[in-house]
């Protein structure tokens, strides 16, 4: 059976150890040396950056997160031992693990190191779709020719200069497509290289559950549930018709999947599906001036990312969370799609009217979605708001101000609250 060690990189026959180092991080599969889809899942990576930038925190559990009435962006594996989770609130993460080293998060050291990272990705191929931070699918057919070893010992290659030259980890999975490689990736974490190979494909997935499938949420779980799916086997039961009749488009993905299917490429410049801030309180609060100063803040903040890609979107949604942890989403779709942050901020604000006196609330966020490229937007004006145009073109006019002397250069009275 083809193998390789994932120390010397050294390939062979399948032995328990490497014939070459001794070592027993070893790969082996029928198809490692045929398969060329993979997905890079860099094992607990925040939590890692920080130990790595300061020792003494090695062996000891991390989280990385707000203070206490925030919640955990990652944690390291002796933190998860214990219970503790990503998105999980603060406070009881802390009961889990209260010798816990809370650390706030330091983006600028995160994005220096995914840069790193991409750039060894980008000796291998160029066809990268990056997920966020810490994570990418490769696409690496074709790329045997160019570096005259298979894409399994290149993968391989990667995760030890990782190791080596940036003091970080990864997990890898490699399979025949995007979904499969995703679902092998998480196999053996942290420090795993999993293969999910094409004449396997079927036994693998069988008795596996549903929730294996990226996306599948709490939602989605629980609509599954009623119908009756719960593994992958109850989905092969299925016809393509019912389905899709049950659950509209998510009921085709469904079906495909359910018979490891997944036509999508690894895509280069994969769209934005959104662009949305949102920030935890340090304090449950209903002082409407507290909130309205954070949302337009948030606006603003939506909106120059939109601006600076050339975006807009043709949905706002407005996210609050209460003290109990329950959630307010409310969404509504525009006349024409906005990128301008009063836009955003009044259609934000209107539906946080609605939503009535509920608080006090931990948590506010508002966002954009439907995106689509800028072009004209929001030019024609709005013929129910006649002073739309107005504040459109000193938005305009600050942002130009800003772009010459700073952000700070003018501020709404609004973000002061």
């Amino acid at each position: 059976m083809p193998s390789l060690c994932r120390d010397c990189l050294t390939d062979f026959d399948a032995l328990p150890r490497c014939p070459a180092c001794g070592s027993p991080r070893v790969v082996a599969h029928p198809e490692l040396f045929d398969l060329s889809i993979a997905h890079m899942d860099c094992d607990a990576f925040y939590a890692s950056v920080e130990k790595r930038d300061d020792p003494s925190l090695e062996g000891k559990p991390v989280i990385i997160g707000g203070g206490r009435r925030g919640v955990v962006s990652t944690a390291c594996y002796v933190a998860r031992i214990r219970g503790v989770r990503s998105a999980m609130p603060m406070f009881q993460a802390l009961k889990l693990c209260p010798e816990a080293v809370i650390i706030k998060p330091r983006m600028q050291a995160y994005v220096d190191a995914s840069r790193a990272i991409r750039e060894m990705m980008e000796e291998m191929t160029p066809a990268i779709e990056p997920l966020s931070l810490d994570e990418a699918f490769l696409d690496l057919r074709g790329t045997t020719k160019l570096h005259g070893r298979p894409p399994a010992v290149m993968l391989a290659r990667l995760v030890k200069r990782m190791r080596d030259e940036l003091g970080l980890t990864g997990s890898i999975g490699l399979s025949h497509n995007k979904f499969l490689a995703k679902v092998a990736s998480d196999l053996e974490k942290p420090h795993g290289f999993s293969v999910i190979g094409t004449a396997e494909t079927g036994d693998f997935l069988r008795d596996k559950p549903v929730r294996l499938i990226w996306g599948i949420g709490p939602a989605a779980q629980a609509s599954l549930d009623k119908a009756g799916i719960r593994t992958f086997s109850d989905l092969l039961r299925w016809d393509r018709v019912d389905l899709i009749a049950r659950f509209g488009s998510m009921g085709e993905r469904l079906w495909h999947l359910a018979r490891g299917e997944d036509h999508r490429r690894v895509s280069r410049d994969a769209p934005m599906k959104s662009i949305s801030n949102e920030t935890t309180f340090g304090e449950d609060t209903s002082d409407p001036d507290i909130l309205d100063g954070h949302l337009w803040r948030m606006a603003e903040k939506v909106a120059d990312r939109a601006k600076a890609k050339d975006i807009a979107g043709r949905v706002v949604t407005l996210k609050l969370k209460r003290h109990d942890h329950s959630s307010l989403t409310r969404r509504v779709s525009l006349r024409e799609p906005a990128q301008l942050a009063d836009t955003i901020y009044r259609t934000a604000r209107a539906l946080f009217d609605q939503v009535g006196d509920q608080g006090p609330y931990r948590l506010l966020g508002c966002g954009i979605s439907d995106l689509c490229n800028a072009g004209t937007v929001e030019a024609s004006g709005d013929l129910l708001d006649p002073d739309a145009r107005k504040r459109g073109q000193a938005e305009r006019a600050t942002d130009a101000i800003r772009d010459r002397f700073g952000h700070d250069a003018i501020v709404k009275g609004r973000a002061l609250r």
